[in-house]
């Protein structure tokens, strides 16, 4: 019995290790892209901020306040005392709202796809749609994470998928205003 209890601390600790090394190399992912954007910005700091223009803040806005509505649920499903269906509620509540995020990010893309092909604004839409795209699939592959776990919410799963969801909601608050605010 307690080389059982033994092993199982054991695989949690390796579940914590191998989450965090994904929290790591997630967030050096995107801080190398949000660098390469930010250094763009200095070298062509005009384009940037003729392109910045047909962006729509206002949409991103909205995305932010549903994205952060999505991480308000997955809190809930996190909390020491859901029961399981509070649990599952709150996942597929999060996952969903993660799917209503990608469904206006196309939106907005497809109001900026026809100022991406111009000249002057080539280095940033490049860059632009790089970022959000790579954060896009991002956040509906652990949209599914999220209902996946909502099906069999193990405490376990359901700490690694909040958890990468809260960092998913951490790389967009800090894309947000270097994107369309800057």
């Amino acid at each position: 019995m307690q080389d059982a209890v033994a092993s199982a601390a054991g695989g949690e600790e390796t579940d914590a290790f191998i989450l965090w090394v994904l929290i790591w190399s997630e967030l050096a992912a995107f801080g190398v892209l949000i660098g390469a954007f930010l250094v763009a910005s200095i070298v062509s700091p005009e384009d940037f901020a003729v392109a910045r223009l047909h962006l729509k803040p206002g949409i991103a806005a909205l995305n932010t306040l549903v994205l952060l509505t999505s991480g308000w649920q997955a809190a809930v499903a996190a909390g020491k005392g859901a029961s399981t269906a509070k649990k599952r509620r709150a996942l597929v509540i999060a996952a969903l709202l993660g799917f209503v995020f990608v469904a206006i990010k196309f939106y907005e893309y497809g109001t900026e796809l026809r100022f991406a092909g111009e000249d002057a604004f080539q280095s940033f839409f490049e860059l632009y749609f790089l970022l959000t795209g790579f954060h896009l699939v991002h956040v509906a592959f652990v949209g599914v994470v999220l209902l996946l776990v909502a099906w069999k919410p193990r405490p376990a799963n359901v700490d690694l998928a909040t958890t990468l969801w809260h960092v998913i909601d951490l790389v967009w608050i800090v894309m947000f205003p270097v994107l369309y605010l800057a």
